[in-house]
């Protein structure tokens, strides 16, 4: 004889659902929900999660934890990582939901400090937020500046070694002491131990100086950045000599777009072309000697009718061409800044939105929600470098200037 249930399953949870509890209910949707995004990422893999199986075509990883706001409340959404490839639930989550806050947020600080222009109340008006008062501005910033400032001041430690590293400035405006001024918004990102990009910093400085470099370096260090063999940037002076002071023993590498530029202002226009055309076919050669040797073949045509444009050559030769030291698969990714291009647009397509920042948090908040959310899509992505071709990166040879030691050098033996 079966023995009677002890609890009625279904009269228990038709109580509860009575009551309306919005523990209940919201516990309820986040387990459904969670079920469904795993359910889904198997049907990515091909395969149910922990079972092995021959259409598998990728594991599992974890689980990213966001927030989903609902009419129930927030809840915690796991949202499952792969080891190759990325899965994300379009039909679930917004891709970018903080940074498109952040714009809002600072957006709405500048029309309540009445520092709005017209095109600043049109956009306000687009956004939906001609009613928000200080008190709903600050609320909403509250969580926003906690995600970023988490996010500045993370260790770096354990996502170390970054072996390569580029640096670059962003010019903001600024409304400081009832003047407008110029600001500088100094990144840095980096290739982790996994082979994927991550924005490593940002600070915000009065201007591009030796000593606002330093200080950026110097928390960079502080924060566990190690491990570093080329850093790639434009020659400012001060960001130079923060990358020797900082991370000595590393290799700095002249971006090639920012040094064309610099070459064309000292060429005859006329002569600019030809000059551009052969420093292009420098980057084109399939090895380092051949980079070398068409190197020297541009300051051979360049020395007899531009004397100048030759002199600048060999006196940036070091610097540009220090990408040789390293493998070839490499080269596209180090030898430039382009590749943080598309990260610079995606920050100018919402500060170019707000125009004149209030204050210099405001900035902040908004530069910083994009990096984060970059910093998370390139983590969902794959990989920038390859785990293997990282290795041959960190083994390259270190060039010496010290002659070899041959036998009869060696200093006789004596009793």
């Amino acid at each position: 004889m079966t023995a009677p249930h002890i609890v009625d399953p279904a009269g228990l949870l038709g109580e509860a659902l009575a009551e309306a509890s919005p523990d209940l209910m919201r516990n309820l949707l986040q387990s459904i929900i969670n079920t469904l995004l795993s359910a889904d990422a198997d049907a990515v893999v091909g395969a149910e999660y922990g079972r092995p199986s021959p259409s598998r075509t990728a594991q599992r990883n974890g689980y990213r934890h966001r927030d989903l706001d609902t009419r129930v409340g927030t809840i915690d959404v796991a949202v499952p990582k792969l080891r190759t490839g990325s899965y994300f639930p379009e039909w679930l989550l917004e891709r970018r939901k903080r940074a498109e806050s952040a714009l809002i947020t600072v957006v709405a600080d500048c029309y309540l400090a009445g520092v709005s222009t017209r095109r600043m109340d049109k956009l306000v008006k687009t956004l939906g937020i001609d009613s928000l008062s200080k008190s709903q501005v600050s609320r909403m910033a509250t969580d926003l500046d906690e995600h970023v400032d988490s996010f500045r001041h993370r260790p770096l430690g354990e996502a170390g070694p970054f072996t390569f590293v580029a640096a670059d400035a962003l010019t903001m405006k600024v409304r400081e002491g009832g003047r407008v001024i110029n600001a500088v918004v100094l990144l840095a990102t980096g290739v982790n131990d996994d082979g994927h990009r991550e924005v490593l910093g940002l600070r915000v400085a009065t201007a591009e100086t030796g000593a606002a470099w330093n200080e950026f370096f110097a928390d960079l260090v502080a924060r566990g950045l190690t491990g570093v063999r080329l850093v790639t940037s434009d020659a400012h002076h001060g960001l130079v000599e923060a990358i020797a002071a900082s991370l000595p023993g590393t290799t700095w590498q002249r971006c090639r777009t920012h040094y064309a530029a610099n070459l064309m202002s000292i060429c005859p226009k006329s002569m600019w072309p030809a000059v551009k055309a052969m420093l292009h076919s420098v980057y084109d050669q399939p090895d380092d000697q051949a980079v070398q040797a068409q190197f020297d073949r541009l300051i051979e045509y360049t020395a007899e009718k531009l004397p100048a444009v030759a002199e600048h050559l060999a006196h940036a030769r070091e610097d540009i061409l220090a990408f040789t030291a390293f493998p070839k698969d490499v080269w596209t990714q180090i030898w430039s800044n382009n590749p943080a291009e598309r990260l610079n647009r995606e920050i100018r397509r919402r500060t170019d939105a707000v125009g004149i920042f209030p204050t210099r948090a405001a900035i902040v908040r908004l530069v910083g929600a994009v990096l984060a959310e970059q910093t998370d899509e390139w983590a969902e992505g794959r990989r920038y470098l390859g785990l293997d071709l990282l290795a041959r990166c960190r083994i390259n040879i270190v060039p010496t200037t010290e002659p070899d030691t041959g036998v009869d050098d060696l200093p006789a033996l004596t009793a």
